[in-house]
């Protein structure tokens, strides 16, 4: 059984702004009924370039109806260029988080938004006919699946499925996905200059404050960043959270893990 957080229950037993807008000025379409998902987003905007309105339809479960109601919040009242820089991971920290199983639901949102604007701007997203088919179950192409790895920071095949559904169903392809996965991990590796001891603790300390403390603060306890040596990140729990019996389980599965989604997966957590 899957733990939704109280705003995903809300926005799927409540979803804001469901329906179309007949003069809409910009429609975006994602997913695929194949695909068990589908997303239709509507745009209003005014002269001056704000979406005053959105409405969308959509066909999925839960997650897909919770993530493209917060989605239509989002956009209204933004200018239509600030939308465009709205990623998958705001719709998911917009709804408090979602089980790793359910996020291609955001990612859905975050194409259908894309494809809007760009029908805004009377662009065409065109699909290369020579482009290499990763996932033929759910037409998955390799420019698609290695910006998602980028974007979201994947590592694992069940990472892929998670987001973007590539490798759910037959499985022929995860030699395939493993493969771009280690093609574009080794690149990054590359790419990503080492960070020095301040910079690491400038890094942590903002992760901690942004999206580690707020959670803790929620139920009495708090933590401390100590030392940092390499990638292995000295913390100190405090409030109900230090003699809480389930502080190892929130070290490793929340704090360790939340670190490591945002600085790399060789971060190790000692508790001091």
């Amino acid at each position: 059984m899957w733990n939704y957080s109280d705003k995903v229950i809300d926005h799927y037993k409540n979803p804001r702004n469901v329906g179309s807008i007949e003069d809409a000025d910009a429609i975006g379409e994602a997913g695929s009924l194949s695909c068990g998902d589908m997303l239709k987003l509507y745009l209003k905007v005014n002269k001056d370039g704000i979406i005053t309105d959105a409405k969308f339809q959509t066909f999925g479960c839960g997650s897909a109806v919770a993530s493209s109601s917060i989605l239509t919040e989002m956009v209204i009242g933004k200018h239509i260029d600030e939308a465009k820089k709205i990623t998958n991971k705001q719709i998911v920290d917009a709804l408090g988080g979602l089980p790793p199983e359910k996020m291609h639901c955001s990612v859905m949102g975050h194409e259908a938004l894309e494809a809007a604007i760009a029908n805004y701007y009377n662009e065409e997203i065109t699909v290369n006919p020579d482009e290499e088919l990763i996932c033929n179950c759910f037409d998955i192409s390799k420019s698609f699946l290695v910006n998602e790895i980028k974007n979201n920071n994947l590592k694992t095949i069940e990472d892929v499925i998670n987001y973007t559904k590539a490798g759910g169903a037959c499985g022929r392809c995860h030699g395939k996905i493993k493969a771009v996965l280690e093609e574009v991990n080794a690149s990054k590796e590359k790419e990503e200059p080492k960070l020095t001891k301040t910079q690491m603790i400038i890094k942590i300390n903002n992760i901690i404050e942004k999206y580690i403390s707020p959670e803790l603060r929620k139920d009495g306890g708090d933590i401390e960043l100590i030392d940092v040596e390499d990638n292995q990140i000295k913390v100190k729990l405090s409030g109900r959270c230090q003699s809480c019996n389930r502080s190892k389980l929130t070290l490793t599965h929340f704090v360790e893990a939340t670190l490591k989604e945002h600085i790399n997966d060789k971060i190790e957590i000692i508790q001091v």
